[in-house]
């Protein structure tokens, strides 16, 4: 069987005979000649019928079914890519049914909204602008992987079914496990901590986490991929922040690197690789300047939307850079394992980084002294029994530490600048999706 070749790949192959596999995504029937444009995962080829029966077959097969073309690659100008393969045989490997539920490749139908789009996801990813944010979530997801590995991380799967509440109670998905109650898992962090008391010093996750909130905004999903990162030996929360900006510059540059072009041509964004260091300032700074611009404190001990909005409009006229760190959070608005600081206990040694307007990350160095770890636990309001087997990570002792978690599909939103979360999302989870 002759090997399939990716339509990416053809200019290497003029004057060859080659197979070419993929959606028929334009048919043109001329009675004589025909035309038929093939779409791969790599890019589309227009196809020259010549051969009557093949120009025959034409007329059975309908707009996005699944053809295997063989024929030999010819230099022509007025193909779309310079080159054309005519057709010696055609093979119908999965015909479609006649009346798309969605359009696909129709420059002039209007946009289908999102709602119907989601409900035909598997028929909305073949657009090529679509298939794009899987090729740079690819890109990233490997250059995330690969600076952990650089720099001495080791990866870890945290289960997923736990017993307690990692953040709070009020956003768990309760599961029956057996003849006990368990929940899905909100973030990897008390086996993150575990890992530091374990003594590997540097861990990093990629996983799903779920959380039960009933949220429709455009940034909050239920289910939905974080990568995670906790290391050992820290002084404070900087030591966090300045290893995050070393990681996500790398990634955004090796997306740049493959796809800024792409990027660039299907929405128009010109993907920015930051200088580092990133600003840097604290909540009470940067309530000060929001203060200053007219800007309302909606949240007096947090950033409301609008104020990330405006802060990361700010910085970026003065610093020239499309990210900031807000530092030194409140206890009020950050979890028990938050270290505190030691001059105002009423501050945590804690940071969101900020992207364009939205939050992407939130960090922290973590409380690591068993005793003082108990009693803000407490002071939560939380049940110190059920916090039981995590408390016992520390009283073996337990390197200063922290970490922070940087979530993908925010990321992808800015890379991108698209506005919804569910747009950048494989299969987006949601209070009224559970299908497809």
């Amino acid at each position: 069987m002759k090997t399939r070749t990716p339509i990416k790949n053809l200019g290497n192959y003029i004057g060859q005979e080659v197979v070419v596999s993929g959606f028929a995504q334009v048919i043109r029937n001329q009675g004589k000649i025909g035309f038929i444009l093939i779409r791969d995962i790599t890019g589309t080829v227009q196809s020259v019928v010549i051969q009557q029966h093949l120009v025959d077959l034409l007329s059975k097969i309908t707009t996005e079914s699944v053809v295997k073309i063989t024929g030999n690659v010819k230099a022509e100008k007025q193909a779309p890519n310079g080159f054309e393969v005519e057709a010696k045989e055609i093979t119908i490997l999965s015909l479609a049914d006649n009346q798309l539920p969605i359009p696909v490749n129709d420059k002039n139908a209007e946009e289908t909204d999102q709602a119907i789009r989601l409900d035909w996801r598997w028929i909305d990813l073949r657009k090529p602008e679509k298939a794009l944010i899987f090729k740079v979530w690819t890109v990233m997801e490997q250059s995330f992987r690969s600076y952990c590995i650089e720099n001495g991380y080791i990866e870890i799967h945290s289960p997923k079914i736990t017993a307690t509440a990692t953040e709070s109670g009020a956003e768990l998905f309760e599961v029956k496990y057996f003849d006990q109650k368990a929940n899905l898992a909100q973030s990897p962090q008390l086996y993150k901590q575990m890992a530091m008391a374990a003594g590997l010093e540097k861990v990093f996750e990629v996983g799903p986490v779920f959380r039960a909130n009933p949220s429709f905004t455009s940034r909050h999903d239920t289910e939905f991929t974080m990568y995670d990162i906790e290391m050992s030996y820290i002084d404070s929360h900087h030591d966090l922040m300045a290893e995050e900006e070393k990681m996500v510059s790398k990634m955004l540059s090796d997306v740049k690197e493959k796809y800024g072009d792409e990027i660039k041509n299907h929405y128009d964004r010109e993907l920015i690789v930051p200088t580092i260091p990133f600003p840097r300032l604290t909540l009470k700074e940067a309530k000060k300047i929001l203060g200053d611009l007219g800007i309302p404190n909606e949240r007096g001990d947090d950033m409301s939307p609008e104020e990330e909005r405006a802060i990361c409009d700010y910085v970026k006229k003065e610093f020239g850079n499309e990210f900031v760190f807000i530092h030194e959070f409140p206890t009020s608005v950050r979890a028990f394992y938050s270290m505190r600081d030691e001059k105002d206990p009423t501050i945590t040694k804690s940071f969101d980084l900020l992207w364009n307007g939205i939050e992407i990350t939130s960090g922290a160095q973590r409380e690591h002294r068993v005793e003082q770890l108990a009693k803000q636990i407490q002071e939560q309001g939380l049940n110190l029994k059920s916090f039981k087997t995590y408390l016992d990570f520390f009283t073996y002792g337990c390197p200063p530490h922290g970490g922070f978690a940087p979530g993908p599909t925010r990321m992808l939103m800015k890379i991108f600048n698209i506005s919804n979360v569910r747009e950048v999302t494989y299969l987006y989870r949601g209070v009224k999706r559970l299908t497809p």
